[in-house]
């Protein structure tokens, strides 16, 4: 892309995009990464996070709404693991934050891309008590993203944020600015050594490992995140994915958006595989 066209494009407005931080290590996020079926860069990003850079074609090249697609991402990656998601998105009207944790309702804020709040005061409160960002200082930052300023706009509340989140421990690789486009970010996110392409499907080298760990009688390591083990926790946590799973699944389907339909077909699986191997290997 031209600088010239680069500069229009910014005028016209950002092109949609987003960023998903996952708090867990990069080897935990990318086999239910690799689920959602979009390629995508994971990289490091601080004490105990992972950063999902995604292609985007579902808002790209399927016309789907990224705040939608992302939703259902961060939803079916939350409740498929035991680690928060939290997004970042933005398209040329809006921008916003959201938080998915377990099976709890999510929460985030949503900005005009000139800055103005639109959602849920209270949404941040939440937001905070989730991640630990209780301190007075923290929770006048987070406030101060509701509070109208013109001279605020959508992209540096985006940036507030992260920086209120260095307390949790997130450092973004150099590079990753939320706003910029979904090419721009990957580039950035692969010049860290520690970055590594996604795909859809489980890599040559972990289903093979997986094939002879099944062999051995126990669960290929490409679902690492899955409650193996037996017993009532294991069949409830499943259960409880199944159940989130089939409404997310039929309103994908009914509203032929991928990423509703990609988040709950991922929940079925995971709940559904959770069930089969408590079956299959019941406590002593």
């Amino acid at each position: 892309m031209s600088t010239d066209a680069f500069t229009s494009g910014r005028r016209a407005g950002p092109a949609p995009g987003a960023l998903l931080l996952c708090r867990a290590e990069p080897q935990s996020v990318a086999p239910v990464a690799r689920l959602l079926r979009e390629r995508a860069v994971l990289a490091p990003a601080g004490e105990v996070w992972s950063v999902l850079v995604p292609e985007g074609r579902p808002w790209l090249h399927d016309d789907e709404p990224v705040d939608r697609v992302v939703t259902g991402w961060s939803t079916a990656l939350a409740v498929a693991a035991p680690w928060p998601v939290l997004a970042l998105w933005w398209d040329a009207d809006r921008a916003g934050c959201l938080l998915a944790s377990g099976s709890r309702r999510p929460v985030g804020c949503t900005w005009l891309t000139g800055g103005t709040p639109a959602g849920e005061e209270e949404a941040l409160r939440a937001f905070a008590g989730r991640l630990g960002l209780g301190s007075a200082p923290d929770l006048r930052s987070l406030d101060r993203l509701t509070a109208p300023d013109p001279a605020f706009d959508a992209r540096a509340r985006m940036r507030a944020l992260l920086a209120v989140l260095t307390r949790v421990g997130v450092r973004l690789p150099a590079g990753l600015d939320p706003g910029e486009s979904a090419e721009r970010l990957r580039e950035a996110a692969g010049q860290d050594p520690a970055a590594r392409p996604l795909g859809p499907g489980p890599e040559r080298g972990a289903a093979r490992a997986g094939r002879d760990t099944a062999r051995a009688g126990g669960p290929g390591p490409w679902l690492p995140w899955l409650p193996w083990g037996s017993g009532p926790r294991t069949r409830a946590l499943a259960l409880s994915q199944v159940a989130a799973g089939l409404p997310l699944l039929a309103r994908g389907l009914r509203r032929r958006s991928g990423g509703w339909t990609v988040a709950g077909a991922l929940l079925l699986t995971h709940g559904a595989l959770g069930l089969v191997y408590d079956l299959a290997h019941p406590r002593d």
